[in-house]
């Protein structure tokens, strides 16, 4: 009777959550169960994976899991872009221009709810990465894209290992990969160390944190990038804390994107909360 208490249980919590098959990598560790039972209750689809970057040890919750990752695209935009600054292809300084309703139109906008329906848009390469990662915008992202070109982002995503993202009409990862972008990142393995370092600036930057860093002590630094389309909602970075940095990423699919915001936020001062304490 105790054992099919325990089953029933384990199913519950399971299914609050949602069923997939997932990697679970280290899913003995007190880390993994704090990211579990920060779930507890939620309702949605979501994926976590937190790494401990001094340790190299990786927890990892549905973090296979294949999502539309919104904006986080943009990461993968901002490195090509500075591998093409490093091999000259591309200067900071170049001036990128396109009118707005090409530009609506290349983001599939109606324009009735477009941001701007006349004008031109112009931005240099370095202005243009800096709103694309600090204020997420849709306008230079493209202006960039259009330039350095999709198939090189595509080209970039299979040369450094991340198979499970791609781009195109609908830009696809997992928590995994985005994880994995970070680690790169921050190991300077996307680039040089100039480059390495202004890309880290660029997501410390970042003005849209209602998420990862909402609830972490004041001064704390996140270097991250946000994701929301649709019903869902994403946010996924590096932590730089008193007592060592970590990754953490969470991906989402909810009915009500809000309550998912506030859950990342919680998620994310759990893991902090983890990691103070050991």
């Amino acid at each position: 009777m105790k054992k099919r208490t325990w089953l029933l249980l384990f199913v519950i919590v399971i299914s609050t959550i949602g069923f997939y098959t997932f990697k679970q990598i280290n899913s003995n560790t007190n880390l993994y169960k704090t990211i579990l039972n920060s779930l507890s209750g939620a309702k949605g689809k979501y994926s976590v994976v937190v790494e401990d970057l001094e340790n190299e040890k990786r927890d990892s919750l549905y973090g296979d899991k294949v999502y539309n990752v919104g904006s986080l695209y943009k990461l993968w935009v901002m490195a090509e872009s500075f591998d093409q600054i490093r091999n000259g292809t591309l200067s900071k300084d170049e001036i990128l221009s396109e009118d707005v309703s090409v530009l609506n139109k290349g983001l599939n906008i109606d324009p009735e709810f477009a941001e701007l329906t006349e004008g031109t848009i112009t931005l240099t390469v370095r202005d243009a990465l800096r709103q694309m990662i600090a204020i997420s915008h849709n306008y230079a992202a493209l202006l960039l894209t259009n330039r350095i070109k999709l198939l090189n982002v595509a080209g970039f995503l299979k040369k450094d290992g991340f198979n499970n993202s791609h781009v195109g009409d609908t830009p696809t990862s997992t928590a995994d990969d985005i994880a994995a972008f970070f680690e790169k990142l921050y190991k300077g393995e996307l680039n040089n160390p100039q480059y390495t370092k202004e890309m880290l600036d660029l997501l410390k930057a970042q003005t849209l944190n209602d998420k990862l860093p909402r609830y972490l002590p004041e001064g704390t630094v996140v270097a991250h990038k946000t994701g929301e389309i649709d019903y869902l909602s994403h946010d996924g970075g590096i932590v730089y804390a008193p007592t060592g940095d970590y990754i953490i990423v969470v991906l989402s699919e909810s009915s009500y994107p809000p309550g998912a915001e506030e859950r990342i936020a919680q998620i994310s001062k759990r893991v902090f909360d983890y990691f103070s304490k050991i």
